[in-house]
């Protein structure tokens, strides 16, 4: 097919041949007649065509859609094409790709059609037992029944540049509300809104979705010795305060990209919003696969950082990854227009996401916790905290305000609420103490060993879990 031609290893794809043909469900008039003369000018027998093909070498199972048929429109066929092909993924434990390019739900199947959502839904929700990636790439045009479906349910999801995309088709958008699109439909406005993960030319689609797989690639774990122990040296809070704040000290999203190997950035909520105070990547360290999140201490993550974390969560647990948090933030961003998102609720949807997420999590306190916004990314089954950092019920300057009433106290509230690292590890918050200084070499070898060590004595998801929920409610008594 010419539609996939800049995205398989050229000759890798085998469409499986079947013998699925339309029922014509409503007697449509004349949508036999039709269907017969688009398979004599079209190189596809349906808008859908399926079957295994290679990217960048990588085995994988590939649903193609051609809008050259019927506007690459979905039928029962088309559905349940995909919903095998899912099937075949599943039993093969090989990666799923899926290339839209589509009008939507085809009109003269009616409500047959539209179940087909529901179908390639049910085959997605089952292709989680291969905990193998889902690659989604939308092409020109990705709108309609596809999109809010298959489209949608993607682990990775890449746009092509300057591509259509949207629930409803620009024409029947002008129509209801009276006006021209604008600000809306296109691939570049859907990154923007966090819908997608990364818009790409077409001819560096078959790259990018190899980059994507060869991240994601079986594990092939190196050695991991045990770091350095942290000095017996114990800066005092306010000191604490300041190596955590110094401008010189690495950002979480500095680390994230200078201590993996490779990674793919994972970005938005997919609810209009991408919020850059939390970085999320799928990665690889040291060999071995990784979901990363790292917050960063020059913005304060609100409501959209929290669904975004929650949205990889789920990821790491399809995928069966362990999760990496660092943690490095002022706090959740306490503004008004934050509150009246619900930045409370996703803060704790968080917290509860990480404390049921059945895959190993660990946490690395890189520089300063802020409340219970920072907690939320604490909360797994080891926690990490470099000498020179801090974590605290609220920020100095904050606890001087309610204590005294005076700011300029931080200092002394600093020191008295105990918030560095060994005093973390005294209250039994954290496992261990890192040592400085703080780099994206000595964050590897740090992550890189505690990964090991938690992976290779983990046990079934449900006892990860019950385990885990018993650590923090211990932690409070």
């Amino acid at each position: 097919m010419k539609a996939v031609a800049h995205l398989v290893d050229q000759g890798s794809f085998e469409p499986v041949a079947d013998d699925l043909s339309t029922a014509d469900p409503l007697g449509f008039p004349g949508y036999l007649d039709a269907m017969s003369r688009t398979r004599e000018r079209s190189e596809s027998d349906e808008s859908v065509v399926a079957g295994p093909a290679r990217i960048g070498g990588i085995e994988v199972e590939l649903a193609a859609f051609d809008f050259s048929f019927f506007g690459g429109s979905v039928g029962e066929v088309a559905g349940e094409r995909v919903a095998r092909s899912l099937e075949r993924a599943t039993e093969r434990r090989v990666p799923f790709v899926a290339r839209l390019t589509t009008g939507g739900s085809r009109m003269q199947e009616g409500m047959r059609s539209l179940v087909q959502m529901a179908r390639v839904a049910s085959a997605r929700i089952a292709f989680e037992a291969a905990a193998q990636p889902f690659v989604a790439v939308l092409a020109d045009p990705a709108t309609g029944g596809p999109l809010a479906s298959i489209g949608s349910l993607a682990d990775v999801t890449i746009a092509e540049a300057g591509a259509r995309i949207g629930f409803a088709g620009p024409r029947l958008v002008e129509s209801f509300t009276g006006r021209r699109l604008a600000g809306s439909h296109s691939a570049e406005t859907a990154l923007g809104a966090g819908l997608v993960d990364a818009v790409v030319p077409p001819i560096e689609i078959g790259r990018t979705v190899a980059h994507v797989l060869g991240v994601l690639a079986p594990d092939n774990p190196q050695r991991a010795d045990r770091p350095t122990p942290a000095s017996a040296e114990r800066p005092s809070g306010w000191d604490v305060v300041q190596i955590a704040r110094a401008k010189d000290r690495p950002t979480g999203p500095e680390l994230l990209s200078e201590s993996l190997d490779s990674h793919v950035v994972i970005q938005g909520d997919r609810a209009g919003r991408e919020d850059p105070a939390v970085a999320v990547a799928l990665g690889r360290l040291r060999g071995s696969r990784l979901l990363m999140m790292a917050l960063d201490r020059l913005t304060a993550p609100g409501p959209a950082a929290y669904r975004k974390a929650r949205r990889a969560v789920d990821i790491a647990r399809r995928l069966r990854l362990p999760i990496v948090t660092l943690i490095d933030t002022p706090g959740a961003n306490p503004s008004e227009a934050s509150e009246n998102a619900g930045i409370s609720s996703e803060i704790a949807l968080l917290i509860e996401a990480m404390l049921r997420a059945e895959v190993p999590v660990l946490g690395v306190i890189t520089g300063e916790g802020g409340s219970g916004g920072a907690l939320a990314f604490a909360v797994g089954d080891r926690l990490v905290a470099y000498a020179g950092s801090a974590f605290s019920v609220i920020a100095p300057e904050s606890a001087a305000e309610i204590l005294w009433r005076d700011s300029a106290r931080a200092r002394e509230a600093a020191n008295v609420l105990k918030l560095g690292a060994f005093e973390l590890e005294r209250l039994g918050i954290a496992d261990e103490v890192a040592s400085e200084p703080l780099s994206s070499d000595s964050l590897a070898s740090t992550v890189a060993y505690h990964l090991h060590s938690l992976t290779s004595n983990r046990g079934p998801g449900a006892d990860l879990v019950a385990a885990r929920l018993e650590r923090w409610r211990a932690s409070a008594e």
